[in-house]
């Protein structure tokens, strides 16, 4: 028997005799998303387009090419979503990233039909809050499975 085998054999022996099951086992927590390129590169187009959209709820004028980097946006989150699916990791920030790239145009088109002052500032209120969000879920530091 190889000296891998043996300790193969031992650890599955150990395990199986435990006195205390701790449950499944933790692995480390997956790298912080935020260093990576892409998703740095997501929370600063977020987080400049959250800047423009309080600086509109504040009385400026909505850039002409707002709807374009929201666009951007929305097709890096989903980009962002794929590359965590193909990885198989990060459930949770995967399926965030997908409902963001989806609510982005929403939220931009809701913005574009407010037909009053108050639907206005609501609709860039909400498209404020999942700017805010799509940076948090990302830099948030990572954490252990349960």
């Amino acid at each position: 028997m190889s000296c891998d085998a043996a300790a193969s054999l031992a650890f599955l022996w150990l395990a199986s005799t435990s006195p205390v099951s701790s449950g499944p086992a933790l692995a480390a927590p997956p790298a912080a998303a935020g260093q990576e390129a892409l998703f740095a590169d997501i929370v600063r187009r977020a987080g400049d387009l959250k800047i423009q959209v309080d600086g509109v709820r504040a009385g400026k004028a909505l850039p002409s090419d707002f709807k374009t980097r929201v666009d951007e946006l929305a097709a890096l989150d989903m980009q962002g979503h794929l590359l965590l699916a193909q990885r198989g990791t990060d459930g949770d920030l995967k399926c965030i990233l997908r409902g963001i790239s989806q609510d982005l145009p929403l939220k931009l088109e809701a913005m574009t039909a407010a037909a009053t002052p108050k639907d206005r500032d609501l609709a860039l209120r909400d498209m404020a809050y999942l700017l805010n969000d799509n940076v948090e879920v990302i830099t948030a530091p990572p954490t252990a499975p349960v």
